[in-house]
C-alpha cells in the first residue's frame, strides 16, 4: 500500500503551503541525520523530504491529489532521485527559522558609505599646548558633478539586469547527498547590483565619484600630543554611487622645541650655569612657552606672560631641579602640568694664567689644594665593587 504523503508530514489534506512548510521544518529538526544519527531516523527523513518535495510543489501536489504517481518511475530512497528538487534553504529554515532565508539577500545598493581618510599634520609644541587653527589640503573622492553620483551619463539611467531580472542574485543548483541543493550567488553580469549602466558617465567611468583636491580648516584643541587624532565628520572619501562620505582624521605630530621637552603635561628644560654663578647664587630670566604664540614683530598682550624668573640659591649643585607649578602644558580635560627646570653647572675646561691663579688662591683658602675625594655613606669605591663582583 502506498504511503500517504500527508500522513507522513502529519498534516491534513486541506493544509495550505504555510502549514506544510511548518510541518516539514518540525520533522526535519527531529529526523535530520546531523541531529539524529539513528538509521531509522535517516530513512524517516528521506520519506519526509520526498513528501515535502511533492506537497510543496503546486503542480506535483495537484497531480498527487488526482491519484497520480508524483515520483513516476524514479522511485528511490533517501539521497536518490526521489529526494531531488527540494531547496537546501528549506532545510536551513527548518533549523534556523525565517522564510526570509529562502529569499536571498537581494540586490546590493550602488550607493554605499565612503571610507574614512587619515592625514598627518605637524604642529609646534606651543600650538599643541594652546591650540591652533590650520588650513589643510586633502585629496579625496567627491561626488561626480556630471552624473550627480548615479554613474550614468546625462540623459540616461541604470536599467534592470537581464540576467538576474533585477534580483542581484542567480540560483546555482548542484547535486549532494540531500538531492539538488540550490544556492544563491551574486549575479556576475551586474556584480550583484541588480542593475547595469548601459551608458556610463565619461567623467567618473560609472563610479559616481571623482578625485578632487580641496582645502579644509581644522581646529586643533589645546593639550593635544603626538598621536592625537582630530575627527572631521563626513570629510573623508565619498562613497561609490555618490554615497555619504566617511570621516577625515587629522593625526597630530608635535615638532621638537629648542628649549623645552614634553612628558605628558609637564615641560622640562635644562639651564647651564657657570660654577661661579652656582656658587654665589643668581637670578635667571627664562622664556615661557607662551612666548612662542606671539607673532614675530608684534607686541604680546598684557595678560600673556612671556618670561619668568627663578632664583638660584648660593651653592646650587649640578642636577638640582626647581618645579614651577602650573607652567606646563594644559590638559585636554582641564588643568595644567608643571615646568621642571634642571640646573647644570659648567666646569671651565680652559683657563688663562690669571684665572688659574685665582682658582688656586681660592683652593688654598678653602684648604682644597690636594683633595682626596669623599666617598658618601652607602657607596663603594671602584676597587670595592670589583672585589664584590669576584667574590660572587
Amino acid at each position: 500500500m502506498a504511503q500517504d504523503l500527508y500522513e507522513t508530514l502529519g498534516v491534513s489534506r486541506d493544509a495550505d503551503a504555510d502549514a506544510i512548510k511548518k510541518a516539514y521544518r518540525r520533522m526535519a529538526r527531529k529526523y535530520h541525520p546531523d541531529v539524529n544519527p539513528d538509521p531509522e531516523a535517516q530513512e524517516k527523513f528521506g520519506e519526509v523530504s520526498r513528501a515535502y518535495e511533492v506537497l510543496s510543489d503546486p503542480d506535483k501536489k495537484a497531480h498527487y491529489d488526482r491519484g497520480g504517481d508524483p515520483f513516476g518511475s524514479a522511485g528511490g530512497g533517501f539521497g536518490g532521485g526521489g529526494a531531488q528538487g527540494f531547496s537546501f534553504t528549506d532545510i536551513m529554515d527548518a533549523f534556523f527559522g525565517g522564510a526570509g532565508q529562502a529569499q536571498g539577500r537581494g540586490p546590493r545598493p550602488r550607493m554605499r558609505r565612503g571610507q574614512d581618510a587619515l592625514i598627518q599634520l605637524e604642529v609646534s609644541l606651543a600650538e599643541a599646548a594652546f591650540g591652533t587653527t590650520r588650513e589643510i589640503t586633502v585629496d579625496t573622492a567627491v561626488t561626480c558633478g556630471t552624473c550627480g553620483g548615479d554613474g550614468a551619463a546625462p540623459g540616461s539611467s541604470p536599467v534592470p539586469c537581464e540576467t538576474c531580472h533585477g534580483q542581484g542574485e542567480v540560483a546555482h543548483v548542484q547535486r549532494s547527498f540531500l538531492g539538488e541543493v540550490r544556492t544563491l550567488r551574486p549575479c556576475a553580469a551586474c556584480r550583484g547590483f541588480g542593475t547595469v549602466i548601459p551608458d556610463p558617465c565619461r567623467e567618473c567611468a560609472g563610479d559616481g565619484r571623482v578625485r578632487s583636491r580641496r582645502t579644509l580648516t581644522v581646529k586643533i584643541p589645546g593639550g593635544v600630543d603626538t598621536g592625537t587624532r582630530v575627527q572631521l565628520s563626513e570629510q573623508g572619501e565619498v562613497g561609490p554611487g555618490g554615497g555619504p562620505a566617511g570621516d577625515l582624521y587629522v593625526e597630530v605630530h608635535v615638532g621638537r622645541h629648542d628649549t623645552f621637552t614634553r612628558e605628558g603635561t609637564d615641560l622640562h628644560c635644562t639651564v647651564s650655569l657657570p660654577m661661579t654663578a652656582a656658587a654665589l647664587g643668581t637670578t635667571l630670566t627664562l622664556p615661557t612657552l607662551e612666548a612662542d604664540v606671539v607673532p614675530e614683530g608684534s607686541e604680546p598682550s598684557t595678560d600673556l606672560e612671556t618670561s619668568f624668573e627663578i632664583d638660584v640659591k648660593p651653592g646650587t649643585q649640578s642636577g638640582t631641579q626647581q618645579v614651577l607649578r602650573g607652567r606646563g602644558v594644559p590638559g585636554l580635560r582641564g588643568g595644567r602640568g608643571d615646568l621642571v627646570v634642571t640646573i647644570a653647572v659648567d666646569t671651565p675646561t680652559k683657563l688663562d694664567a690669571r684665572q688659574e691663579e685665582l682658582l688656586r688662591e681660592l683652593a688654598a683658602v678653602r684648604g682644597e689644594e690636594a683633595p682626596s675625594g669623599t666617598v658618601k655613606p652607602g657607596t663603594k669605591s671602584v676597587f670595592g665593587r670589583l672585589r664584590d663582583a669576584f667574590n660572587h
